[in-house]
């Protein structure tokens, strides 16, 4: 075991906008797969019990699988089965990989295309692939997109770019598809001119919002999604998250320096809040996902603004009231990780100043705010399950808190190779096992 390193907390100083909140209710199943980047209620949490609290890479390790090249996707789990998109770092290829659960034999593993990455930030294999527990379907930074039944047979594939016009974007695009109501959702939120050669010279340069059949891959709605954002600003690298409250099933999408709602069976957008960029900076290009949190979306805001909250239920473009509170940005903000929504409160992993806090998602007040003393950044996103949280930094540390009113350290510890660099997945979580993907390795833990 490792023994925690020091952490200091410090209480909350500003006060914040606040609203009345109505009960919570978050999407919940019953499920204890991880079909979905953000896990079966797309907040980052899972009913999964009995995890482990105490882990190294040699001590409860169910099993390890050499990675083939590096990937910020995280694993999905369904039933026996782990898929993960990665690339082939060798080969200069995409891959779709398969294993099983029990034993982290690779069960197969499918060539997607040619191609590596635009940028040395990230790789075309950043998006997390998604599953409905029959069909899985996995998407790269290039385009390509494809689907495969448990079996490892391809049922369909496409390339997005092709289709619908290279993507104006000058990161690698990296948000990860959703499944709802029988619909693949894919975001891509991007520049409105092209970008160091990247993007349509034969047309406009449109962001969407795209529903696919998950059976045949074929077009079920497409929707341009405009916006008054400039350059960088434009591009999104968030997901697509569902939101349920009273009647209204919607899909939260971010991006573009508003946050807007869409009604899921078509794809209309039906309100729209912001700015949190009112004067038009940039290079306000958002990593964060939404979350939904019972009446409210909240949302992070790059570079270090606050955290926003925003009431469901609205028309069109929303007033100033609908705003439920913003945080103070000196004590609760993220910039690339997405919050988890866990037993009523928001934990939120501040990726640049490396702090973690607990946060009432009725007032936007912070419980405790702690400073987790790591050197290297933190871009995964916060996983809760079984009274905890787990997180890692870029260097594969891997960081074990009690979710909790009193901040409590249980364990960290090195699961990276030395000089891991770039460990940027969150952690998957199924029957008292977690799926810890560093730069080099796929570790199964549990006890």
């Amino acid at each position: 075991m490792t023994d925690p390193a020091p952490v200091q907390t410090r209480a909350m100083k500003t006060l914040l906008f606040a609203s009345l909140w109505l009960p919570l209710a978050a999407v919940i199943t019953p499920a204890a797969d991880w079909p979905h980047w953000r896990g079966p209620a797309f907040n980052g949490t899972s009913p999964a019990t009995n995890l482990p609290v105490t882990f190294s890479p040699t001590n409860n390790v169910r099993w390890t699988a050499e990675m083939p090249g590096p990937s910020a996707a995280t694993p999905i789990v369904s039933g026996n089965r782990v898929f993960l998109s990665t690339t082939d770092a060798r080969e200069r290829k995409l891959l779709a990989l398969a294993f099983d659960r029990a034993t982290g034999r690779e069960v197969w593993r499918r060539e997607i295309g040619p191609g590596f990455a635009r940028d040395d930030r990230s790789n075309y294999a950043s998006p997390s692939p998604v599953t409905d527990g029959r069909r899985v379907i996995f998407l790269y930074g290039n385009g390509e997109i494809a689907a495969f039944d448990f079996a490892g047979e391809k049922l369909w594939a496409r390339n997005l770019e092709k289709d619908y016009g290279a993507w104006a974007m000058l990161w690698t695009y990296g948000a990860s598809p959703v499944l709802v109501d029988g619909k693949v959702i894919v975001q891509v939120l991007m520049r409105d001119v092209p970008v160091q050669g990247r993007g349509r010279a034969d047309g406009p340069n449109e962001s969407y919002l795209l529903a696919l059949n998950p059976a045949n891959g074929k077009e079920v709605w497409r929707v341009i999604r405009p916006s008054e954002a400039r350059a960088e600003s434009l591009e999104s690298f968030a997901s697509p998250i569902p939101s349920h409250w009273q009647d209204r099933h919607e899909l939260l999408v971010a991006g573009g320096d508003c946050l807007s709602g869409h009604d899921v069976a078509t794809g209309q957008e039906l309100w729209r809040w912001g700015t949190w960029n009112p004067t038009r900076i940039g290079h306000w290009r958002i990593v964060p996902s939404p979350v939904a949190v019972g009446d409210l979306a909240v949302i992070p805001a790059p570079k270090g603004a606050p955290v926003y909250a925003v009431k469901l239920g609205g028309n069109g473009q929303l007033p100033e009231a609908a705003l439920a509170w913003s945080s103070s940005e000196r004590e609760v903000s993220s910039d690339v990780s997405t919050p988890a929504y866990y037993q009523g409160r928001l934990y939120v992993l501040n990726s640049d100043r490396k702090t973690l806090a607990r946060v009432d998602p009725a007032t936007g007040k912070a419980d405790w705010i702690a400073e987790l003393d790591s050197r290297p950044k933190f871009e995964s996103s916060p996983t809760a399950a079984d009274g905890k949280l787990y997180f890692q930094n870029h260097a594969g540390e891997v960081f074990v808190v009690a979710a909790g009113p009193e901040f409590k350290l249980l364990h960290r510890v090195m699961m990276g190779d030395s000089g891991d660099r770039d460990t940027r997945a969150s952690i998957a979580v199924r029957d008292g096992q977690l799926f810890i993907r560093t730069a080099g390795r796929l570790f199964c833990v549990g006890e």
